[in-house]
Parts: C-alpha cells; sequence; structure tokens
C-alpha cells in the first residue's frame, strides 16, 4: 500500500485509540495504578504487542518508526517559544545553588558512565558495537523518549545508522520502568529509615496521581486566551508558532547539508529556529500574546505520541541483537542514579535531602513528570520546595541540557567518546566539587533532621 496523507492520518488515529485505551486502564485497573505507568508507556506496549512484530492486528503504516523523530523536532522547535527571560545567574546560585549544581552534575555524571565505564566494557566484550552505542543510554535515560529519538535521528543522518533509533527507544523505555518501579521502591525504602520528612509510608495516593482523572473540583485552566476566537483560535496560534519553527528547521537543515555538505541535527537547528522565532515575535510586540503554558502542553502532547510510537516501533530484532550491550549499560546507568540518591543527595543537599533526591532519581531514569510523580508521593503539597527551586535552577539547567543533546551526538560520530567522557567526567566532579564548597558536606544521619526542616514541619501541623 503506498504511504500517503491517509496512512498518516490512520497512523495518529490508531495511536490515538491506544492512547484512549491505555487511559481508560489507567482509571479504571488498580495494578495499571500501582505501577504508575504513562499511558503513553502503556500505549506503546499494546502497540507494540499488537503490531507486527507479535500478533499483527494493527494496520500501521510501514512509516511509524519515523514519527519519534518527527515529534521531537516538533517538541524541540517548542522549547524557547513563549519564554520569558529576567533572572539572573547571580540570583540562582544564591538562592538556589546546591539545587543548580547538583542537578547539572547528574547530567554529565551521567554521559560520563556511559561512555567511560560503558564504553570501556563494550570495548573489550562486544568491540564491533558502535561508539555511539554508549551514549544512547544516558539519552534514553536522563533525556527520556525526546532525546533518545533526537539521538537516534542525529546518528542515522551523520552516521547512516538506522538501529539507533530503536536502540535508544529502548533505553528510554527501561528507563522509565526503572525510574517508576524503582522509585517506588527506594521510598519504601526511605520511609522506613526514617528518611522522608513528611510520609511515614506510602499511604493512599491522590485519585488523580492513581487514576490519572483529576476530579472536577481540582481541575484547573490549560492555559490563557491571547488572540481572540473570532479571528483565529487560541490553539491553532500556538500550534502554528511550532509549526513554522519546526518546518524552518527542516528546510534549514536541508539547506546547510546542500551548502556545506555537513549533515546538522535536525531537532538542533529546530529549537534555533524556535528561538529565532521568538526574537521576531518580541521585535514584533507579538511575545506579550503568546501563552507559555499552552505551548509547552503542545509540546507536551507531542512527547504523548512520541512515547507511544517510540515503544510500538520498537524493533525486536534489533534489541535481541544487542540485548548484552543494553543490558551492561542499563545496569550502569541505573546505579548511577540509586547511588546519585544514596550518596551524593544525602551528602550535598542541605535540607529535605530525600525529597529532592528521589526527584532527581525520576527525571534522571525518565523525565520530569516521573520525577514530579514521585516528589507527590513523598512530599504531596510541595513543601520542601523541591519544585520551586529546581523550576528556578532549570533556566540554565536547560542550557547545559540542550547543549549536551546538541554537541555529544556530533562530537562521538566524529570518534571523540573518549575525550568526550573525559570532559563530561571533570565537569561533573567540578559542579559537585563547587557545591561542596560552597554548602558544605552533611555530617546528618539519614533520619535526622536538617536545619530549616523542623520549622517547615512545624507550619505543617
Amino acid at each position: 500500500m503506498t504511504y500517503g496523507p491517509y496512512s498518516f492520518l490512520t497512523d495518529f488515529a490508531i495511536m490515538s485509540v491506544l492512547l484512549f485505551v491505555a487511559q481508560y486502564l489507567r482509571a479504571k485497573v488498580p495494578l495499571v495504578q500501582k505501577l504508575l505507568l504513562p499511558s503513553s508507556l502503556l500505549a506503546g506496549f499494546i502497540g507494540l504487542f499488537c503490531g507486527q512484530y507479535f500478533l499483527n492486528v494493527l494496520p500501521f503504516s510501514n512509516q511509524i518508526s519515523g514519527y519519534p523523530y518527527l515529534l521531537v523536532v516538533f517538541l524541540f522547535s517548542s522549547l524557547f517559544i513563549g519564554s520569558q527571560s529576567g533572572t539572573s545567574f547571580k540570583k540562582i546560585m544564591d538562592e538556589v545553588g546546591d539545587t543548580f549544581l547538583i542537578n547539572s552534575a547528574t547530567y554529565f555524571g551521567q554521559y560520563a558512565a556511559a561512555l567511560l565505564i560503558g564504553g570501556g566494557l563494550l570495548a573489550v566484550f562486544y568491540p564491533a558495537v558502535p561508539e555511539a552505542f554508549n551514549l544512547l543510554m544516558p539519552g534514553g535515560f536522563i533525556g527520556g523518549h525526546g532525546t533518545a529519538a533526537a539521538f537516534g535521528g542525529a546518528f542515522k543522518e551523520l552516521m547512516n545508522w538506522d538501529e539507533a533509533l530503536p536502540i535508544g527507544q529502548t533505553f528510554a523505555t527501561i528507563g522509565l520502568l526503572v525510574g517508576i518501579i524503582g522509585g517506588v521502591t527506594a521510598i519504601n525504602i526511605g520511609a522506613r529509615c526514617g528518611a522522608t520528612r513528611f510520609i511515614k509510608k506510602i499511604s493512599e495516593l491522590s485519585v488523580s496521581m492513581r487514576t490519572g482523572m483529576v476530579p472536577v473540583e481540582e481541575q484547573a485552566s490549560m492555559g490563557k486566551n491571547t488572540v481572540n476566537p473570532m479571528s483565529i483560535d487560541p490553539l491553532t496560534w500556538h500550534f502554528l508558532l511550532v509549526a513554522i519553527a519546526a518546518g524552518a528547521g527542516y528546510y534549514v537543515t536541508n539547506w546547510l547539508h546542500a551548502v556545506t555538505g555537513v549533515s546538522f541535527p535536525m531537532f538542533s537547528v529546530g529549537m534555533i529556529c524556535g528561538v529565532i522565532l521568538q526574537l521576531c515575535l518580541k521585535m514584533l510586540n507579538l511575545s506579550q500574546y503568546v501563552d507559555k503554558d499552552i505551548i509547552t502542553r503542545i509540546g507536551s502532547s507531542a512527547t504523548d505520541y512520541l512515547v507511544g510510537f517510540g515503544v510500538a516501533s520498537i524493533k525486536i530484532s534489533v534489541v535481541i541483537k544487542y540485548a548484552m550491550p543494553i543490558l551492561i549499560l542499563s545496569i550502569i546507568g541505573t546505579l548511577f542514579c540509586v547511588l546519585y540518591l544514596s550518596v551524593v543527595a544525602r551528602k550535598l543537599f542541605h535540607n529535605f535531602w530525600f525529597e529532592r533526591g528521589i526527584f532527581i532519581f525520576g527525571w534522571a531514569t525518565g523525565v520530569v513528570a516521573i520525577g514530579v510523580t514521585l516528589l507527590r508521593i513523598v512530599d504531596p503539597e510541595f513543601k520542601s520546595k523541591t519544585l520551586e527551586d529546581y523550576g528556578m535552577a532549570y533556566v540554565f539547567i536547560s542550557f547545559i541540557e540542550i547543549g549536551c543533546i546538541a554537541s555529544l551526538p556530533i562530537l562521538v560520530s566524529k570518534g571523540q567518546m573518549w575525550i568526550s567522557g573525559v570532559v563530561c567526567a571533570i565537569t561533573f566532579v567540578i559542579l559537585l566539587g563547587l557545591c561542596a564548597k560552597k554548602y558544605g558536606i552533611s555530617k546528618y544521619k539519614a533520619n535526622e533532621l536538617r536545619p530549616g526542616e523542623a520549622e517547615v514541619l512545624n507550619q505543617q501541623k
């Protein structure tokens, strides 16, 4: 069957049905609720099981493996649209310096572990595996399905390596499962050890967290109407801005390749186009009519489909082919996150170390949403200020994240894996060293109250 616009429609319609079914299962099935599985991940598993590699009952086209990278270009193109600057680096360091340094170090530490430890092991035991393979683990773990698709698509463009995309999606899927199952396990252990400050045990979660459905009395508005619907629908207005940036990224990437002969990652170019579009909006005095919350929701919607298609299009033959290297790197990634929670977070965070650490554990194995989910279990009312501090620090953390995502695939594809790993390791040590020097190393036991915690806990009573 020839692929056409209706094939595209059919593929997304099928995935929409799977997302609906997955959300219904999350709302109704206790086992799914206990596992806290995101609907997009569950939909992907259903699509994989019912797809061509198993039951072969879903009429997906043969192009669904290309959707994750298309969606990640769309997602990255939206990142800077509607952004408002104004927070200084000095203010961030003064107020939430430990959060900035420890969270930033997480990126470099996981990349260093993958490139140096993982790269060393695979070079000895599996020398035929491409060096770029090592980068796909942190891309999937700390980056999630979006970054995994970005890396996979980049390696296809830079190295003509088609297997990178399904491998990256596999790592991202493993990371999500580690984040959810491992995070809940860690919370149980932390609660028993007295490390948690707001709960003594995992009690019954709120209805919205269990079912994924927000009760009527808790429902809030998604965003603001910044344009009059009589002229253009507000959602259309925001969607077209992201589409312009993503489309520009596609054309500029092809133009650069034609002019220079060099392949540039399309998601990076799309992101730059989004920055340029935001600057144009400011010059035209239109930035006040862009609601960042709506742009974020559009990007998050793309992520739901990205995860669904990413998991559903995993090639089982590729996973089997690289089963042991995938297992080795997954263990390295998991151990890094466990040690980061139990050692780095415990020693370097000035207060509420477990709440802040479990949040890092969640997003370092999956996505920020998993970190927020785990945090809400141990800190239901966000009194530890973990999210507030992270939100302020992320103003600059985002540049580090995007810099790693944009540069590392290019460096690794050019044979600079070891140098990249060493630079990441040195940066990791420097960031943690700065944090230890500025804020000190905690000598408190895991279950002892730290400065400032008692005041917050007394306010809660």
